[in-house]
């Protein structure tokens, strides 16, 4: 009886894992920079990564603290992955399902990069990690890795 039941749990399964890669926000960068304004009090943390990116991987749970510790009307923390579209199904979901990941994830497609780069910072190489911290009246970019404490350190000058 167990086996017969087998082929039905494979498909289920397959039904929601499929189900959780058409969540994914896919966006190209001209629909991604609506999201660069907040909402009245609200701070924004948008942070440049992928999952090929070992400095990105290994800040990635200072932001996820950050969208557990703050109410989102507070401070809304905003993942923007440059894996590559092919590697969504394969490297992207499995990423975020596998870590838990509860911040907001916007997968950028958009391979006109130097077009947008300079929209986001005109400083900005394109190196990632890179991180964006807007709340309504500033906006200070990043093109580093953050610890821990640096991130919560910058976060709080926004908040004070």
């Amino acid at each position: 009886m167990k086996l017969k039941l087998f082929p039905l749990y494979l498909l289920l399964f397959s039904f929601s894992y499929s189900q959780e890669i058409n969540k994914l926000d896919v966006r190209n960068f001209e629909a991604l920079k609506t999201e660069f304004v907040p909402d009245k009090e609200q701070t924004l943390v948008i942070n440049f990564w992928a999952t090929w990116c070992a400095p990105c991987v290994k800040e990635l749970p200072y932001f996820e603290e950050i969208s557990k510790a703050y109410n989102k009307d507070d401070v809304e923390v905003i993942l923007v992955s440059l894996d590559f579209p092919q590697h969504y199904e394969s490297k992207l979901n499995p990423f975020i399902n596998k870590h838990g990941i509860v911040s907001r994830v916007i997968a950028l497609n958009d391979p006109d990069s130097n077009n947008w780069i300079p929209k986001v910072d005109e400083n900005w190489t394109g190196s990632i990690p890179a991180t964006l911290i807007i709340s309504n009246s500033t906006y200070k970019f990043y093109e580093q890795t953050f610890t821990k404490e640096s991130l919560l350190h910058e976060l709080k000058t926004f908040l004070n």
